[in-house]
């Protein structure tokens, strides 16, 4: 039988389900102690006082920290995860890395920022004692408004606050723009938001001597190994980190933060087992946040809706650091064109400071806001002309005679942008019958609309990921990985391609990911690269291991190695099934002992390693349509259906990517209709609970229909594959705001600002009608 491509059950869900997975707070170490953290109230000010004085003589503490204190013991942290590589130079970047106190040393850059860690036998102790810490602060003017260019500047490394910038010329827009026939501009805003995984941040640190064990909920350990061993100038082999069960990331969790780093200080200080897990307020304040984007677009076009070019110019609010300015701003470029070949372009994009939280990657990744502003455009050119949407778009998509597509651009990578992908006009016009578009547009409805979305996705982002596989003495085979599971089903998809190439079952794999300790090198789970780089590198392991295997076994049965098979544990004659030995048999002629027996020149051992290292990104795309009804008089907005198309290449587990889309349009659907993290004008954050930060729920999952297209497998990768777990959220904000726009097409209304609350869409119907 063959596993890849079947809908087998998930291995990792039985104690997830059950109540027996083990997350941070759940590890139980003995004498562990417990940290609280005091946090900023102000968004910019100058620390004048610090007293723990008391704190330190409450009941249970056992140490207060600040930042003089640590001062020259443990290294700010330098936030510098991504440069421009060879390839990129045509975009002109610009990046400078921030640099974050592991705690706040004399000044405070953002509510939220950590001025005192309290250590305690227990969490409400040092809760109580925190709230002792006397911290007198001068408030200083605050750099919150990105787009204002006299703003105090928040690191004096950092002219103008410009973080980072890019620029991309296709052509010449400019004179297209000049000389076309018609053209529109638009300003469009994606809203600041946070990723509010089930599951908030959380470290654990054990110290026995010199080495340190540090449990957390990352997505990159390899990286956070790293991050420690430097800021507190250890070597790497001293620093083990793992992550345990985890309750979701979606981007938020790709970065090294300060308390990492702090509580494995602390344990290593103390020689005690050290945790801290973040509540919901810290959450909201101090994780990582992403999107706020300001766009002013404009779009030449011909009287059939044909989209002669495109000039943007964009500002990213990169608080007071965008660790990773090509994921989240540059990634807007190489996706901005969507599926439609326009041949002029131009976009100026800018990473700017000021004193917010950080803004990271989230699921999506500049993608949700590249499609948003496109498919903005390409509806307003069908307002402008008065044409039918569906129209503009069909006679703007890439046709398949032009795949191989060139978008004459640089990915982020630095390896040009061609997509490898054909049959865009025919995902497009099964999008429009699942939607039932044109019945729609026969006999329309009042309040109820129709909208359509667009996406490409380039996945599977090096720079390599790690494999290993080994041949243990129960004749198991055992799949290390360098990536970092935590709610995408790897386990179950992994064993699925080794049960294939070793003729198993996916139960008889063991699959081990996510510690540092198993692999010398791992990047982890993020930009829907893991089925893309690791499921490469473990293929290619297992095409290794299986010659050895069977290189082994043929020294033992006296047959070339040629005219042996493996499976069901078994290494057998080709046409002769009952001559044959055990994978168990294998192992011992492998290992020291009597049984040794190896082929001439062969070194001993049953474990094979590969780093894949991916020849660029693989291109995949999709279309999503939206229902929705609209109340004119509340500015109420249901979603009653979104339909899916999407090209992931060869689906390893359709139940798995099933899974993936579902929860990700949700996602969009909250970024659409009710997510944003607000700041007001002192940069004081507004949604510090889930009272002010609205989060979709189950009564608003609307009814789902999609479909995998898997006429394109890539060729970019042994296996096929193109990444799929971001795809979900890409597309829904332009789709659903296209669709209110239909369903109050009598009035042509403008929605190009997220997310589309009652207030706003109420404001864009009263604006209509005066």
């Amino acid at each position: 039988m063959t596993w890849v491509g079947q809908r087998v059950a998930r291995k990792e869900d039985l104690p997830l389900v059950t109540g027996t997975g083990l997350y941070v707070p759940d590890l139980k170490l003995t004498g562990t102690l417990e940290v609280a953290f005091v946090r900023s109230p102000h968004a910019h000010a100058r620390i004048t006082a610090l007293d723990t004085a008391e704190a330190l003589q409450a009941e249970g503490v056992v140490c207060v920290l600040t930042g003089p204190e640590i001062r020259g013991k443990v290294r700010p942290m330098v936030l510098d995860q991504e440069a421009a590589p060879p390839g990129l130079e045509t975009a002109e970047p610009e990046i400078h890395p921030a640099t974050i106190e592991i705690l706040a040393d004399g000044e405070v850059r953002h509510v939220g920022q950590a001025v005192a860690a309290v250590v305690a036998d227990s969490r409400y102790r040092a809760e109580d004692a925190a709230e002792l810490v006397r911290v007198d602060y001068e408030e200083l003017p605050a750099a919150i408004d990105p787009q204002k260019r006299d703003n105090p500047i928040v690191f004096e490394n950092v002219p103008g606050n410009v973080q980072a910038r890019y620029r991309i010329r296709v052509g010449d827009a400019d004179a297209a723009l000049a000389g076309a026939a018609h053209r529109l501009a638009l300003n469009v805003r994606s809203q600041r938001v946070t990723a509010a995984p089930m599951e908030t941040r959380g470290v654990l640190a054990s110290t026995v001597g010199e080495e340190t064990n540090v449990w957390s909920s990352t997505q990159i350990p390899w990286w956070v190994r790293n991050a420690i061993a430097g800021s507190l100038g250890i070597p790497q082999r001293l620093v083990r980190v793992q992550i345990p069960h985890m309750g979701g990331g979606f981007g938020l969790k790709v970065n090294v933060y300060p308390e990492e780093v702090l509580i494995t200080y602390l344990s290593r200080l103390l020689q005690r087992p050290v945790r801290w897990v973040e509540d919901r307020v810290e959450h909201l304040i101090a994780s990582g946040h992403a999107r706020d984007q300001l766009h002013h677009v404009e779009a030449a076009f011909e009287d059939d809706g044909r989209i002669t070019a495109v000039r943007d110019r964009f500002v990213l609010d990169s608080g007071v650091a965008c660790p990773y300015p090509l994921s989240s701003a540059y990634n807007v470029a190489s996706h901005f064109r969507s599926m439609y070949a326009i041949p002029h372009f131009a976009i100026d994009g800018e990473c700017v400071l000021t004193h917010k939280m950080f803004n990271l990657p989230y699921r999506g990744a500049g993608r949700p806001e590249a499609a948003f502003v496109m498919d903005r455009v390409m509806n307003a050119v069908a307002q402008e002309l008065g044409l039918d949407p569906a129209d503009v778009i069909r006679r703007n998509l890439i046709p398949d005679e032009a795949q191989p597509y060139s978008m004459r651009m640089p990915y982020r990578d630095g390896h040009e942008v061609v997509y490898d992908a054909r049959g865009f006009p025919a995902a497009f016009e099964r999008l429009l019958e699942l939607i039932g578009y044109e019945e729609h547009r026969r006999s329309p409805r009042p309040g109820r609309g129709i909208g359509l979305g667009t996406y490409v996705e380039g996945t599977g982002v090096g720079p390599f990921e790690s494999g290993q596989l080994q041949l243990d003495s129960e004749g198991r085979v055992v799949v290390y990985s360098g990536c970092a599971p935590h709610g995408q089903g790897l386990e179950t998809t992994m064993s699925q391609v080794v049960a294939d190439a070793f003729g198993l079952t996916p139960e008889a794999v063991v699959f081990k990911a996510g510690d540092t300790a198993l692999m010398p090198f791992g990047a982890g789970t993020f930009a829907s690269r893991s089925v893309v780089t690791a499921g490469a590198a473990i293929i290619e392991s297992s095409n290794r291991l299986l010659n050895r295997i069977k290189a082994i076994a043929g020294e033992l049965m006296e047959m070339a190695p040629e005219d042996l098979e493996v499976g069901e544990g078994m290494v057998r004659a080709r046409g002769v099934p009952t001559r044959g030995v055990s994978l168990k048999e294998v192992f011992r002629a492998s290992s020291p002992g009597p049984g040794a027996r190896l082929p001439a020149g062969m070194d001993a051992g049953t474990t094979e390693t590969f780093y894949w290292v991916p020849p660029t990104v693989t291109w995949g795309f999709g279309v999503v349509g939206a229902v929705v009804q609209v109340d004119p008089e509340t500015g109420v907005v249901k979603v009653e259906k979104l339909v899916m198309l999407h090209d992931c290449g060869r689906v390893i587990n359709p139940l798995i990517v099933e899974g993936q889309v579902e929860g990700g349009l949700l996602q969009g659907v909250g970024a659409t209709l009710y997510e944003e993290v607000v700041y007001d004008a002192a940069g004081q954050p507004r949604a510090t609970t889930f009272l002010d930060y609205l989060l979709p729920t189950s009564a608003e999952v609307p009814e789902i229909v999609q479909e995998s297209l898997e006429g394109a497998p890539s060729e970019r990768n042994p296996l096929g594959v193109k990444g799929v777990g971001e795809s979900g959220p890409i597309a829904p904000p332009a789709a659903i705001a296209n669709a209110i726009i239909d369903a109050l097409r009598p009035l042509n209304v403008q929605l190009n600002e997220l997310p589309l609350t009652p207030p706003k869409v109420l404001a864009a119907i009263e604006q209509a009608r005066a």
